[in-house]
């Protein structure tokens, strides 16, 4: 069963940049589409984008589009989120997951496997 840890949250001030890894234990990412998500306090979770598992297609959220960009290494052990211009209401718990390619299309929201997630917070 894949496993997965998400790093590299911290505090940054607005404007800032972030980027969060992914990391699968137990096997690549070869055939796994990766979404990250988050949780701000007292809001429902939020799909903000993924890409397939092919590397070759991204999608995001529009409250993520033109800041975010999601992309992965070679061989595929690694799922890396880069966050610029980040803004106060950015801050939540950051998560990744991940679904077998034949399990859906990389867009839609239901994903199998679950990190804990990692902090972001961006003051203003």
């Amino acid at each position: 069963q894949m496993q997965l840890a998400e790093s590299g949250g911290r505090l940054v001030q607005a404007g800032g940049s972030l980027r969060l890894s992914c990391a699968a234990s137990g096997q690549t990412f070869d055939s796994y589409a990766v979404g990250w998500f988050r949780q701000a306090p007292g809001k429902e979770r939020e799909f903000i984008g993924a890409i397939t598992w092919s590397g070759e297609s991204t999608w995001y959220a529009d409250s993520v589009e033109g800041r975010f960009t999601i992309s992965r290494d070679n061989p595929p052990t690694t799922v890396y989120l880069q966050m610029d211009a980040l803004k106060p209401e950015d801050t939540a718990v950051y998560y990744c997951a991940s679904k077998y390619a034949l399990n859906g299309s990389f867009r839609n929201p239901r994903y199998d496997y679950w990190g804990p997630g990692t902090q972001v917070t961006v003051s203003a």
